[in-house]
């Protein structure tokens, strides 16, 4: 027995022997021992913890080359490879993960709704739940600073820009025609439904080398990659019908709306100012198809809308009144796909085609104009580590547009031209550490068109200045063909071009956030004509200029008060331009010195019911009073407008919704008409420029029938 004992004693400590010991300590990049980090050899079993003062040590059977790995919670992970007889005293610095949710946010500029962003200004249900929204993401992302309040347009003007400059994208892809056709004085809305989109970046400057053809802003919409479950969707509204079906099989899933609006019978109960003939009647459908690969995901979205409406308008030059009449019809297709090529490369292809078709009667004038437009593009993504990524991409832009015009003195005119534009562009974001990031890439544009070359750097950085708080700086330059109401008639032109230059300031707090933010702008090449309004007959050229300059506080608080969501923001704006027909530089009549947002939600449990409301204030705008001497020289009064919706959950899959737009009944003026010609006493008379109605009422029944019978719209509202 006690020989035994001795052999046995003798092969563990031959084993021990030939075992070897791995020890060291583990620090972070301020020498501050890390206390609970793993440590291991890749593949086994051998590995320990790192104890308070940060050392640790093991021993491990395994011989030559292997794989030391230190992890730890919000820390990059360390590797070292070599062999284990040198792995004594080892001396490890953890550097923080960068992609860690307390990590710096390059966020100048940038407004994000998503559930997968770091930091989000809006949650996707805020495109449909805000009051004067109407269910339409423009007029959520007009609660925003930086917008500017066009009561009569409804699309988005952004910090001393024109609607033109906004240019907005699907899945990455290019959307030419976004916004839906309307008469004079009416606003218009987005095209496409925000049911299907579940990610927004709205960004008001500054943004990614990515994108082109936009002087001041970029809205990039992202379609819902993966649906949760089978449902069927239906609303009956006061002004309309809503249907949806969502299909899933084991790798691909089908989304498809389609949506009928006719306000002939709103018309009928609710009088406004417009003399309809025809009222406003559209038809629209949707449908989104994703396909998942191995590696990665294929989706293929489609949309159609057909648009006709006819009325007589009141006009001060016109004693039986100004006749308008819309038939449009517009196809908008696009198609991408997203994968991993390897472990550190990925690839984005993605191609767009717009088929846009108007035909208009106004007054004795016949116009027919027809748009076909396509966008193709290429990036990839090199991720070298957590902390270097770099972007590659190439894209090309066509766009093919011809107008028919005739009047009683004019036959038929045609006009048109054909814009082709080739994009490369370069980017990296660098991670200093988890305090400080930046991005910087190249923009290089041809114009086919112009002949011309042009070249934008963009760079941001961003600093973490606490744990809630972070300061952020963006540069960039930016450049745009002018639009299609000056390129029928001439295209002896320049790229427009602006620089912006912003500072922003966010802080970031439990369910809390504050943003402050400054910009400047500076305008060149702008396009400059000598008559009344763009024509065949108008002399041209790039000579226009222009500034723009202010600062925009955003406050989003849903935790102090138990139910109740709500934020607010404030817009100061000083800009002139010179630019169009302009006699000098001066503040354009689509500018607001001042705008107000406040936005409110509060869900009531005994109700169940949320109830909700939007205030908008802007101070007034600019016209042109030919009974006073100079130009732009008069202010509008300012704009007031309080908005209500109600939303009550009858069953968990049924819906009742409420909303009055203006419920104060604020007579808003957008501007005025002015005669042509003096009246007996050398004065022009002139008209208000009203709402075609001052206040706007919805109603609406949804009801979605699920797999799980728990879903619900009341996301949708």
């Amino acid at each position: 027995m006690e020989k035994l004992t001795i052999i046995f004693i003798t092969l563990i400590s031959f084993q021990i022997a030939a075992q070897t010991p791995i020890s060291g300590k583990v620090f972070n990049t301020k020498n501050e021992p890390i206390n609970g980090a793993n440590i291991y050899l890749e593949g086994t079993y051998d590995g320990s913890t790192s104890l308070e003062d940060g050392s640790f040590s093991f021993r491990t059977s395994e011989t030559g080359t292997q794989t030391l790995v230190v992890s730890f919670l919000s820390y990059e992970t360390f590797t070292m490879i070599g062999d284990v007889t040198f792995m004594k005293d080892v001396t490890v610095k953890l550097h923080d993960d960068v992609n860690t949710l307390d990590a710096v946010v390059l966020s100048a500029g940038t407004f994000s709704a998503g559930d997968n962003s770091k930091v989000n200004v809006l949650k996707p249900l805020d495109v449909v739940t805000t009051a004067s929204a109407l269910g339409d993401f423009v007029g959520a992302l007009q609660t925003l600073p930086g917008t500017t309040t066009v009561a009569e347009d409804g699309r988005l003007f952004v910090r001393g820009g024109d609607a033109n400059e906004t240019q907005i994208f699907i899945d990455g892809i290019r959307v030419f025609t976004p916004y839906s056709p309307t008469t004079n004085n009416a606003p218009t809305r987005g095209r496409y439904s925000p049911f299907l989109f579940d990610g927004i970046t709205f960004s008001t400057g500054g943004y990614s080398a990515e994108f082109g053809q936009a002087l001041s802003s970029v809205l990039l919409l992202n379609t819902v990659n993966e649906p949760d479950q089978e449902k069927t969707d239906i609303g009956i509204m006061s002004v309309g019908a809503t249907l949806g079906n969502t299909q899933k099989w084991e790798k691909s899933s089908l989304s498809v709306n389609a949506s009928y609006i006719n306000l002939a019978p709103y018309n009928a109960i609710f009088k406004n100012r417009n003399d309809w003939i025809k009222p406003f009647e559209t038809a629209s459908g949707e449908a989104v198809f994703r396909k998942q690969t191995r590696s990665g995901l294929f989706k293929l979205y489609g949309a159609f809308d057909t648009t006709n409406f006819e009325l007589t308008q009141e006009d001060i030059n016109e004693p039986e009144g100004a006749y308008f009449k819309l038939n449009n019809n517009n196809f908008y297709v696009n198609g991408s796909y997203q994968g991993d090529l390897n472990d550190t490369w990925t690839l984005f292809g993605g191609l767009s085609y717009t088929r846009a078709k108007n035909n208009l009667d106004i007054i004795n004038s016949d116009i027919n104009d027809d748009e076909n437009s396509l966008h193709a593009k290429l990036k990839l993504k090199n991720r070298i580590s957590n902390r270097f990524k770099l972007y590659f991409g190439a894209e090309y832009f066509a766009t093919d547009y011809n107008e028919t015009y005739a009047d009683e003195t004019v036959s038929k005119e045609r006009y048109g031209y054909n814009n082709n534009i080739a994009a490369a562009y370069a980017e990296a974001d660098i991670f200093i550490s988890k305090k400080m990031a930046f991005k910087t890439g190249l923009r290089v544009e041809y114009s086919e068109l112009f002949k011309e070359f042009t070249l934008a750097p963009r760079v941001s950085l961003a600093y973490k200045t606490n744990d809630k708080s972070q300061v952020s700086l963006a540069y960039g330059n930016f450049y745009q063909n002018p639009s299609s109401n000056i390129l029928k008639f001439n295209q002896v032109l320049k790229a427009e071009n602006t620089s912006h230059y912003i500072f922003n300031y966010q802080y970031n707090a439990d369910r809390k956030l504050f943003r402050a933010e400054a910009y400047y702008k500076n305008y060149n090449n702008l396009v400059k004509y000598d008559t009344d309004f763009a024509s065949f007959d108008s002399n041209y050229n790039s000579n226009g200029s222009g500034f723009a300059r202010g600062i925009d506080f955003f406050w989003r608080d849903s935790k102090s008060i138990k139910n109740f969501d709500y934020w607010m923001s404030y817009s100061f704006l000083d800009t002139e331009r010179d630019y169009q027909n302009y006699l000098t530089k001066a503040q354009p009549n689509f500018a607001n010195t001042h705008n107000v947002s406040l936005v409110g939600k509060y869900w009531v449990d005994k109700w169940r019911s949320q109830v909700g409301f939007s205030y908008a204030y802007a101070s007034g705008r600019t016209f042109t009073n030919p009974n006073k001497t100079g130009f732009l020289n008069d202010k509008t009064k300012d704009f007031n407008s309080l908005s209500l919706n109600w939303a009550y959950l009858i069953s968990p899959q049924k819906i009742l919704y409420a909303s009055v737009n203006n419920v104060l009944g604020f007579k808003n003026i957008n501007g005025y008409q002015y005669a042509n010609t003096p009246n007996a006493n050398g004065n022009f008379n002139r008209r208000a420029l009203q709402p075609a109605t001052d206040q706007f009422f919805f109603v609406g029944f949804f009801w979605t029938i699920s797999e799980d019978k728990k879903s619900n719209q009341l996301d949708n509202l």
